[in-house]
C-alpha cells in the first residue's frame, strides 16, 4: 500500500471514457472501490491540463490502457505519490519511459489477459491450416463441386502434423498449452530457451532453420528487437514445405513482406496475417487478393466481450497493492526489452 495512506487513490489514463466503460465493468469498479478511492471518474487523455495536474498530484495508482499519454519524468514530477502503474492491456512500451522504473514505481500489465484471445485465434488457424481447410474453402468456392476435396494434398490433418512456434513469449507458451490436447509434433525456436525448458512446454527446441523446414504450420510469437526485425525473410520462406502455412499474430516488422509476397504469390505456401507492415497494407496490395492468404485487421487481441478480462486483471493488481501483497504480473526493465 502507498505509504501514509490507508487506502490508495486511483485514476485512469487512456484513450477515452468510452474505452474505460468497455474495459471496466460495474462489478470491476465496485471491487476497486472496496480497496481504493477513485479520485476522478473521467479518464485522463492528457497530462498537461490543470485538471490532469490536480489528479496526478493526488494519486498512488494510475490505471492505464490503450491510448494512454506517455508517462515520462515530467509527468512523474507532477505525480510525487505515484507508486503503481497498472496497465489494463498488453505492452507498456508505447507509454512508459524508463524513468518510471528508475524511480521505483511498480508496473504491471494485463498482457496475459490480452494474450488469451491471441492464443485462441492462433490455435483456431493452426487447426484449420493443418486440416487444409483454408485452401480447400477457396478451391470449393471456385470449382463449386466436390473435386475440390480430391485436389487437397494427401498429407493433411492434425494427427501427427508438425507445428512450429517461433518465440517462447507469453503467447507462444500459451499456444503450446492450448495445443496439448491435440496430436501434433511441436517444435519451438527461441534463443532464451533451453532444451529442458522446451520439453517442459511440450515441444522440442530446434533452430529457426530446422523449424521452418520441418513444420506444416509455423506461428510467429517473437518480440520486436533490433535482432528480430525482418527475421522471417526469403531464406526462411523458401525453406518452408510446399502447402505449409505461416501465421503472424506478433508484429508485421518481423517479416519481410516482399519475400512473403513472392513465396505466397507463387501459391507454394499459405499465410494467415493478423498484423502487417505497414498496417494496414496499402490499397491494392497483392496480398489482399491471393487466395492462399488470409488477412484480418489486427483482431486477434482483445475485442468486444473479451475486453473486461483485462480490466479485471488490472483491478486484481490494485487489490494486491492495497493489501501490501506481491503483484501477479510485474513488469521489470528487463521485461520491457523483450516485450512486443
Amino acid at each position: 500500500m502507498a505509504q501514509g495512506r490507508e487506502r490508495p487513490r486511483v485514476a485512469f489514463a487512456m484513450r477515452s471514457d468510452e474505452l474505460a466503460a468497455t474495459v471496466f465493468t460495474a462489478h470491476a469498479l465496485a471491487r476497486l472501490a472496496r480497496v481504493a478511492d477513485i479520485v476522478d471518474d473521467r479518464v485522463l487523455t492528457e497530462f498537461s491540463s490543470e485538471r490532469a495536474r490536480r489528479v496526478l498530484a493526488d494519486i498512488d495508482v494510475l490505471i492505464t490502457c490503450w491510448g494512454s499519454p506517455v508517462i515520462d519524468a515530467g509527468v512523474l514530477d507532477a505525480a510525487p505519490r505515484l507508486r503503481l502503474v497498472a496497465h489494463s492491456a498488453g505492452t507498456v512500451k508505447g507509454h512508459l519511459e524508463r524513468a518510471v522504473w528508475e524511480r521505483g514505481i511498480a508496473v504491471t500489465t494485463a498482457a496475459q489477459a490480452n494474450g488469451e484471445p491471441v492464443a485462441e485465434y492462433t490455435l483456431a488457424f493452426i487447426l484449420l491450416s493443418a486440416k487444409g481447410a483454408l485452401a480447400s474453402a477457396q478451391d470449393f468456392s471456385r470449382l463449386q463441386d466436390m473435386t475440390a476435396k480430391t485436389r487437397m494434398p494427401g498429407q493433411v490433418g492434425n494427427l501427427g502434423s508438425t507445428v512450429g512456434i517461433i518465440g517462447a513469449s507469453r503467447i507462444g507458451r500459451r499456444v503450446l498449452e492450448l495445443l496439448a490436447p491435440f496430436h501434433h509434433r511441436r517444435l519451438i525456436s527461441s534463443p532464451d530457451l533451453s532444451p529442458a525448458q522446451a520439453e517442459a512446454l511440450g515441444a522440442t527446441l530446434v533452430s529457426l532453420e530446422r523449424l521452418m523446414a520441418e513444420s506444416d504450420v509455423v506461428s510467429l510469437h517473437a518480440p520486436v528487437l533490433p535482432s528480430t526485425i525482418g527475421m522471417i525473410g526469403r531464406a526462411q520462406f523458401a525453406a518452408m514445405k510446399t502447402d505449409a502455412t505461416f501465421i503472424n499474430t506478433a508484429r508485421g516488422v518481423l517479416v519481410d513482406h516482399d519475400a512473403l509476397r513472392e513465396e505466397a504469390g507463387s501459391g507454394r505456401i499459405n499465410a494467415v496475417l493478423d498484423v502487417t507492415n505497414p498496417e494496414p497494407l496499402p490499397a491494392g496490395d497483392p496480398l489482399y487478393d491471393l487466395p492462399n492468404v488470409v488477412l484480418t485487421p489486427h483482431i486477434a487481441g482483445s475485442m468486444g466481450n473479451e475486453l473486461p478480462l483485462m480490466g479485471d486483471f488490472a483491478v486484481a493488481e490494485v487489490e494486491l497493492f492495497a493489501a501490501g501483497a506481491p503483484l501477479n504480473y510485474p513488469v521489470t526493465l528487463a521485461d520491457l526489452e523483450r516485450m512486443a
